[in-house]
Order: C-alpha cells, then sequence, then structure tokens
C-alpha cells in the first residue's frame, strides 16, 4: 500500500495559470503542479538551498528534489518543443492556513461538454493503460468536438494516473487494455471506461 501524499507548503498560489508559444499552432500542454512550481520559485528566484526549500514546504530534501527536477524538464520542454504550459493541480496547503488545499487542473471546460480521454501514441490507441505517456482529450458538445489536445502524463504511473484524469475533468476514458485495479480507481473518480479498443485515436 503506497504511503498518502504529505500537502506542500507554499506562500500563494501563481499570479498566472498558463504560457504559450506565440505565433504557433500549439496542440499540446504540459502541466506543472502548482508544488512544482513553488520549488522554482524558491529555489531559481529567490536563491534557496534545495535543503532550506524543503524547510519552508515542510517536507523531505528527497521531495523538494524530485519536484524540483520534474518541474526542470517540464519547463524544458514546454520551452523546446513549444508546448503550452498549464501550471495547476497538485497537493498543497497555503503557509497561513491548517487547511490542506488540492486543487484541480485548470483546463478550461464548459458545463455541458464531456471530455473524453484516450491512451494515445502517434495518432493511435495506445495498449496499456498504466504505461500509457499522453492522453489525447476530447472535448464534445452536441456531438460535436469542439476542442482536441494532447496531454503528456510526465511519468506517472497507473497509481496516480486516475485522480491526474479526475484532475483533469475527463468524463469517459477510451484505452486498450487496463487491469481491475486501475477500473476500480476510476471508478471511485466517476470516469466511465471503455478498455479493449484498439487502431486509430480519431
Amino acid at each position: 500500500m503506497s504511503r498518502p501524499i504529505k500537502c506542500r507548503k507554499i506562500d500563494k498560489e501563481p499570479d498566472y495559470n498558463g504560457f504559450e508559444p506565440n505565433g504557433i499552432p500549439c496542440n499540446e500542454i504540459v502541466l506543472l503542479s502548482v508544488d512544482e512550481f513553488e520549488t522554482i520559485r524558491l529555489i531559481d528566484l529567490e536563491k534557496m538551498t534545495q535543503e532550506e526549500c524543503s524547510i519552508k514546504m515542510e517536507v523531505s530534501r528527497t521531495t523538494v528534489t524530485a519536484l524540483y527536477e520534474n518541474a526542470r524538464f517540464k519547463i524544458a520542454d514546454s520551452l523546446v518543443n513549444g508546448k503550452r504550459l498549464i501550471i495547476s493541480g497538485g497537493k498543497y496547503k497555503f503557509s497561513e492556513s491548517i487547511y490542506d488545499k488540492s486543487k484541480t487542473i485548470k483546463i478550461n471546460k464548459g458545463v455541458n461538454i464531456m471530455r473524453i480521454a484516450v491512451t494515445y501514441e502517434k495518432g493511435e490507441v495506445f495498449q496499456h493503460f498504466g504505461h500509457t505517456e499522453n492522453f489525447k482529450f476530447y472535448d464534445v458538445e452536441n456531438k460535436s468536438i469542439t476542442n482536441e489536445q494532447v496531454v503528456n502524463t510526465q511519468g506517472q504511473g497507473h497509481g496516480a494516473l486516475a485522480t491526474f484524469l479526475s484532475d483533469a475533468k475527463v468524463d469517459v476514458l477510451i484505452c486498450g487494455g487496463i487491469g481491475g485495479g486501475a477500473q476500480t480507481a476510476l471508478a471511485e473518480v466517476n470516469i466511465k471506461v471503455f478498455g479493449g479498443v484498439s487502431g486509430s485515436a480519431d
């Protein structure tokens, strides 16, 4: 049984929740969590050491190292590969509050829109839910697709993917193979699963 994730303390949420490249089509996004963002702010902007950052955020040094390395990779991926960067999600609490605050991913979704996630690789439905590196999101309204975007999971394993999809406000998952544990986790967050699908994602 995995250990529960401890909330990371932050001073405040970012003033901006996203950045995108100028002048080119941008269909892929990178999700940078607020706690990952905080390590960048403290270490790179405030010039704290990782040890000082861990004390400030009330987590272990190894946790800060992992958050910081993930954050730097995601920022590099966004800058080098021209992907939209969204800052949201994560498990954190505010310095002035005793209440934990887990924020959801702020990917815009209308009230009457159904969001479908498809395990995705090179235009095809990827055949192993727990190992997928990307999801393709389709927003559907009145039986028409209104938006498409490819989202990288940033290496999150099957144990975290249900939360990842729930935070992204997904209603339906289409995939190839999927285990019983993953199906249970998705059912608990009210995501309907259609497994055993193969072929083109579109």
